[in-house]
């Protein structure tokens, strides 16, 4: 099997919620899941070194091949069973663009997400923790 990697903003707290959820959902372990800040991952993914990370996340597979933000969900919803029974709806033209448009908006505004306006302390927080002064 090829070797899958997601690659995502682990200073995102919204990011770091998608990435176990898909954790979570990943019956057969297919996917590695890697934050952008992870050591050497430039060296080992060097296409993504002009990356913009406020596009969304990356599905790599076996090095070359590399899905960007909602293509990249698409990819990894269509190899996980049951939801691949769904995944057609992203090709239907007019509902792909939609996805691809709300994909983008909840890229861009991903640190706005929640109860907690994400920063470095915030984004350590797992998300959807209540928002208490122990948390500030």
């Amino acid at each position: 099997m090829s070797e899958q990697v997601v690659v995502y903003d682990g200073e995102c707290r919204f990011c770091n919620w998608s990435v176990r959820r898909i954790q979570r959902l990943d019956k057969h372990g297919q996917f590695v899941c890697l934050p952008r800040q992870a050591r050497d991952i430039e060296l080992r993914f060097p296409k993504l070194a002009d990356s913009d990370f406020n596009t969304g996340l990356r599905l790599i597979i076996d090095t070359d091949e590399i899905h960007v933000g909602a293509d990249a969900v698409y990819e990894i919803y269509r190899r996980m069973p049951p939801f691949q029974l769904l995944t057609w709806l992203y090709r239907v033209p007019i509902l792909h663009t939609l996805f691809v448009a709300a994909y983008a908006f909840i890229a861009r505004n991903r640190h706005r997400l929640g109860r907690v306006p994400c920063d470095a302390e915030a984004c350590a927080m797992p998300y959807g923790a209540r928002h208490s002064p122990a948390n500030e």
